[in-house]
């Protein structure tokens, strides 16, 4: 099963502290044996930027490597145009990289694993799957 992982799932298993791992780190870990798990380049931008200590941004750095960056095509830049302009239409606002992420995941055919409840309100008008952890 192919999986593209968005910043609020990264975010909640990797940038929150506590000393027992979540949920969403527990499902993170079992993917990651999975070879269907992606991320895209903005995702990982996203993940890492904030991080203000040079020693833990080296460390997320290294644990995210273990995730494959998936490419965009110069087709998932006009999708993803194409599913905002429709969603905005349906009165669903949305960020570029959320609908990046929804074409891509429906060129690949890959479900989302997201805690971000905008990906609820885009589902029902897009092509898109979201993963249930």
């Amino acid at each position: 099963m192919r999986v593209l992982v968005d910043t609020s799932a990264l975010s909640q298993a990797f940038r929150r502290h506590s000393p027992e791992p979540n949920e969403t780190a527990l499902a993170l870990a079992r993917l990651i044996k999975d070879p269907g798990i992606l991320i895209i380049g903005p995702v990982r931008q996203e993940i890492l930027s904030g991080i203000r200590e040079a020693a833990r941004f080296s460390q997320l750095k290294e644990e995210l490597r273990v995730y494959r960056d998936q490419n965009p095509l110069t087709e998932d830049f006009e999708k993803a145009a194409e599913m905002f302009n429709s969603c905005q239409s349906a009165g669903i606002q949305g960020s570029d990289t959320d609908f990046l992420i929804c074409a891509m995941a429906a060129r690949l055919g890959a479900a989302i694993f997201t805690l971000d409840k905008d990906f609820e309100r885009y589902a029902k008008h897009l092509p898109i799957h979201l993963y249930a952890a």
